[in-house]
């Protein structure tokens, strides 16, 4: 299969790493960012003509104009995916100039470059199948399953309720707590707000029209965030209320229902933790398959005996800066360097 990105910005060069992880060859091609040799298309029209399968890795607001652009070189036999974060314009913009005639399909992958980079687990991917060309969308989910991706099929409206709810909100929010200096650097912060700290993080992270993208491209954000508004304003007036009259009980958070003993309630908690352990490890030796593949290309041992020691010792040190048993921990971590080291030799 041959492949063509078209839009080599932080997302395109994302994909493109997925695919050569995934043993793809492609080629991309964009005015504005420097492509490497080995990867770059003579021009535009080179790509396009080139590639079986062309993905469209640009900004809502380019794409018309460059599905119009494209359209006399484009043919039948040729598969075009765009990768935009709403679903509902750009899929009437393939249909409207690709339509019966050139197969299309709507992706959203709900990963980027930061959760590449961390190496979270699972990724996936929404597509958005046009009624034209059910063979296309078969063609694209059989492409994003090769990366390793879950691909969950939606039509537009549904996708963009979800992503209105969900990933717009996230943003406004976050653009709201940096407004209010949330997002600084503060001497000390309670544990409820390290995971919005990590959110903040991620949202600063991604791409700058992602933003803009989100709120006015998908036609139900704004209804998200008059809801979210009226909700706060209506919770900012009972707290006011509340303070003449010292009613404030009915101020507090629903719990999630009735909680269990005490021995029980600390187990529930446990199994919490372990399932956030077993997800990090997994992202964990990921990285170190990353890891693996860079010492096959230099022609390394996949032991580093002098780098697993500096590792435990930091370990160690990290340990009795916690309160823990240097030990213990230390053990844990051997466990963990023996099951990388399976990994990277049953990888190899």
């Amino acid at each position: 299969m041959r492949i063509g990105i078209l839009g080599y910005g932080r997302f395109g060069r994302a994909l493109g790493a997925l695919l050569r992880e995934a043993g793809h060859a492609y080629r991309a091609w964009d005015p504005a960012v420097e492509v490497p040799g080995e990867l770059r298309a003579g021009s535009r029209a080179d790509l396009v003509d080139g590639a079986d399968t062309l993905v469209l890795a640009m900004p809502v607001p380019a794409l018309g104009a460059t599905l119009k652009e494209l359209r006399p070189r484009l043919r039948p036999g040729q598969l075009v995916l765009d990768v935009c974060s709403v679903k509902v314009g750009p899929c009437a913009l393939l249909e409207e100039h690709l339509g019966a005639v050139i197969p299309h399909a709507g992706t959203h992958p709900l990963f980027g470059p930061v959760s590449l980079a961390r190496a979270e687990r699972p990724l996936r991917v929404v597509l958005c199948p046009s009624s034209h060309h059910p063979a296309a969308a078969d063609a694209a989910q059989s492409l994003f399953q090769s990366l390793g991706c879950q691909v969950l099929r939606q039509n537009p409206e549904d996708h963009d309720r979800v992503m209105a709810t969900t990933h717009a909100l996230t943003f406004f929010i976050a653009k709201g707590l940096l407004a209010v200096g949330a997002g600084a650097d503060l001497p000390f912060t309670p544990p409820s707000f390290h995971a919005i700290a990590r959110t903040l993080e991620s949202v600063r992270e991604d791409a700058g029209h992602l933003f803009a993208a989100l709120q006015n491209q998908n036609p139900f954000a704004a209804g998200a965030r008059e809801g979210l508004l009226e909700a706060l304003s209506a919770v900012h007036q009972s707290l006011a209320e509340a303070a003449v009259s010292g009613a404030d009980e009915q101020l507090s958070i629903p719990d999630l229902g009735t909680k269990s003993p005490a021995l029980q309630e600390v187990r529930d908690h446990i199994d919490v933790l372990d399932r956030e352990l077993v997800a990090l490890l997994a992202r964990r030796t990921e990285l170190v398959l990353r890891a693996g593949r860079a010492k096959a290309e230099l022609h390394l041992p996949i032991h580093d005996p002098e780098r697993e020691a500096s590792q435990l010792q930091a370990r160690r040190e990290w340990a009795k800066a916690s309160n823990l048993d240097p030990q213990g921990v230390e053990e844990v971590f051997r466990a963990v360097l023996r099951s990388s080291r399976s990994a990277q030799g049953n990888a190899g």
